[in-house]
């Protein structure tokens, strides 16, 4: 099984979220994290619920849950001891150094990302590559569809406890619409 580490910027999206998560959950490839980006994550997940008319200590509660989920459901997956190696890879944002640092403490092979220009090819260490969530997700699935397919069911399974439920070709049609995840998502459609 391979190790990708997901930045922040890739666990923000719900959707995207819990797809990826739930490939991991499912064996699909191991997830890795560091605090510093459950941190990130929190802080987003606070913002984006305010903007959606929570008030502040609803979204409060809501970020908290959501990286508490996080550490439980992948205790063995949080990166710890990088520190040392923040601020040495001089990437163009000094912000990211913790990302490439937990990365390369925690073994990863890929760094999951949007933020490709903070990534650039030569300050990352051989091994590492920087792959964006739908490359990374039609990698994952196309090495198990099957457990692509379970994660999409887990997915539709959790929803309707406070909303609408979500079909796994409603689940599908989202990954495809807003994260442009048609490549993975049609190898779990022919299995549907």
């Amino acid at each position: 099984m391979f190790t990708a580490l997901l930045d922040s910027c890739v666990l923000w999206p719900s959707t995207q979220r819990d797809f990826l998560l739930s490939l991991a959950f499912e064996g699909a490839y191991r997830f890795i994290f560091s605090e510093a980006i459950l941190m990130e994550v929190e802080a987003n997940e606070e913002i984006k619920r305010v903007e959606r008319g929570d008030s502040m200590e609803e979204a409060r509660e809501k970020a908290l849950h959501l990286v508490d989920r996080m550490r439980s459901s992948f205790r063995d997956a949080i990166v710890t001891n990088w520190g040392g190696l923040e601020g040495t890879y001089g990437l163009p944002d000094p912000d990211d150094e913790h990302v490439l640092a937990a990365a390369v403490v925690g073994g990863t092979g890929s760094i999951v990302t949007e933020n490709y220009r903070d990534f650039p090819e030569e300050k990352i260490p051989a091994g590492i590559q920087i792959v964006s969530a739908k490359d990374f997700a039609f990698d994952t699935v196309s090495m198990r569809p099957d457990l692509g397919l379970h994660a999409v069911l887990a997915m539709s399974t959790r929803s309707g406890r406070k909303g609408t439920a979500s079909s796994p070709e409603d689940i599908l049609d989202t990954l495809n619409k807003l994260y442009g995840m048609d490549a993975a998502t049609a190898l779990i459609r022919d299995l549907l």
